[in-house]
């Protein structure tokens, strides 16, 4: 039974502002912000790195931009919902109805990253190294953007900070958006702009990056709520979002293995 008090949710409009039919979202606004904090970042990186030239790092950003827009929508639908877009093709190009995939984004970057290294003759590992300490600041927007959407909501909790979600029933549950929020924004953009901070050897900081996310997604899964119309994959304990996280993070660990298992042969990365 649950005594404790109970939060409700801070029900916020969707909509920013609308005009007739025309309407900015907060969960869009968020996608903008993400972009322009990577945008400012990696200014900052290029002015103090020397990797790539302000000009280069402008088309870099927007390859970045395109990979992870089409990657994240690709691969909701390939990942979590693939027999409903099968019978409905014609919703896949509706992103304003919800549906983005971290890890379909995250492999839309790494093949428009491999197009970028490709177009300015950069190695395919020095251009993430270089993209890596951007990508934190933009997963914590999006991850507000879902909490104000009240979507992705936890499992229910007795937790004092258990918060009732519309559409969620009348118990309280995680926040685990704020949960992710944190842990894969905040946190993480520290760990590794302070690992990027000084020269490491090609791969490390990937490695940095990759081990973290795929660690601090799978932790806060523990809390999360599975997706309705996929539930625990196995032993009520496994669910989609840790079997994609977990392979992310034992990349992660054998990226930093590479790196330091012959650090004298590789080009060291320039710091910040």
């Amino acid at each position: 039974m649950y005594t404790l008090p109970m939060l409700q949710f801070p029900r916020i409009a969707p909509e920013i502002v609308s005009i007739g039919p025309l309407a900015v979202r907060w969960y869009g606004a968020m996608y903008v912000l993400a972009f322009a904090a990577a945008a400012l970042l990696g200014r900052l990186r290029v002015a103090r790195s020397g990797t790539f030239t302000r000009a280069q790092f402008d088309d870099v950003i927007v390859f970045g931009f395109l990979g992870v827009l089409l990657g994240a929508r690709l691969g909701y639908v390939l990942f979590y919902n693939p027999a409903y877009y099968f019978h409905h093709p014609s919703e896949i190009l509706l992103v304003w109805k919800g549906g983005m995939s971290f890890h379909g984004g995250f492999l839309g970057v790494l093949l428009a990253q491999g197009l970028a290294a490709r177009r300015f003759g950069r190695g395919f590992f020095t251009t993430m190294d270089f993209m890596a300490p951007l990508v934190a600041p933009g997963v914590f927007f999006v991850r507000v953007g879902n909490f104000i959407n009240a979507e992705l909501w936890g499992r229910v909790t007795d937790m004092p900070w258990g918060m009732v979600f519309p559409g969620a029933g009348p118990l309280p549950r995680h926040p685990s958006q704020l949960y992710e929020a944190f842990l894969e924004g905040p946190l993480l953009f520290v760990i590794v702009w302070v690992f990027a901070s000084k020269p490491r050897p090609v791969m490390a900081v990937s490695g940095v990056f990759a081990l973290g996310y795929g660690l601090f997604r799978s932790f806060a899964e523990l809390f999360r709520q599975p997706d309705a119309h996929i539930g625990f994959l196995a032993f009520d304990f496994l669910t989609m979002g840790m079997l994609l996280s977990l392979p992310i993070a034992l990349t992660g660990a054998v990226l930093l293995f590479l790196a330091y298992r012959h650090p004298a042969k590789n080009i060291a990365v320039h710091g910040l």
